[in-house]
């Protein structure tokens, strides 16, 4: 029950449900007509200088000449890196962009730009209408993309696409705890996490 005696809930759900309901609505039109592309994850404070960001911009040059399209949250820093790659090789550039009060702009590489209310709706059609995974370094939003996707792919392997982190150093500190905790402790079987692949 709300705090505030003058909100009415059941307009405020229905509110919800109508801007979620836009989202997915508008998001489908527009995704559901593409072939399916390569999702990509990474920080929004990536700079242009990093050695990171110009490895995510190559990556988008190399899928946007192979005709295959990005799909990103349509911000700065890596997002914008992949974006910029595939926009400039004259492929198909994707920004599922939110709104945030701060740091989520739309970056200018996009070929098709989608605009988000919730974090629920815009991470499921990052994930819908992709043929693979592609995650790059980043914070507590990339921790929980990539979680949510191993949380997705270790209870069904119907649903199981490729997923590639890059930058070893980074991640092998919790792929060390998948190993040492949450396999030792038999919380997760670590033979199902095989699609995992690590790249520099």
């Amino acid at each position: 029950m709300s705090s505030n005696p003058e909100v009415n809930p059941s307009a405020a759900d229905a509110e919800l449900l109508n801007q979620i309901s836009g989202d997915l609505g508008e998001a489908m039109s527009l995704l559901g007509t593409m072939a399916p592309g390569i999702t990509v994850f990474g920080s929004a404070r990536t700079p242009p200088d990093d050695a990171v960001y110009q490895c995510a911009e190559r990556l988008g040059t190399w899928l946007g000449r192979a005709g295959v399209p990005v799909l990103t949250g349509g911000g700065p820093g890596i997002m914008e890196a992949v974006n910029r790659g595939a926009a400039e090789a004259g492929g198909v550039s994707i920004g599922l962009n939110i709104e945030l009060p701060y740091e989520q702009t739309p970056n200018p590489h996009l070929t098709h730009q989608l605009h988000f209310h919730h974090f629920s709706s815009r991470k499921l059609m990052l994930t819908r209408y992709s043929r693979g995974f592609v995650i790059f370094p980043g914070g507590f939003g990339t921790a929980d993309e990539l979680l949510e996707l191993l949380v997705a792919f270790h209870t069904d392997r119907g649903v199981r696409r490729p997923m590639v982190l890059v930058d070893s150093v980074f991640w092998s500190g919790l792929l060390i705890w998948f190993t040492e905790q949450l396999g030792s402790r038999q919380l997760i079987d670590l033979h199902n996490t095989d699609f995992i692949e690590v790249v520099d």
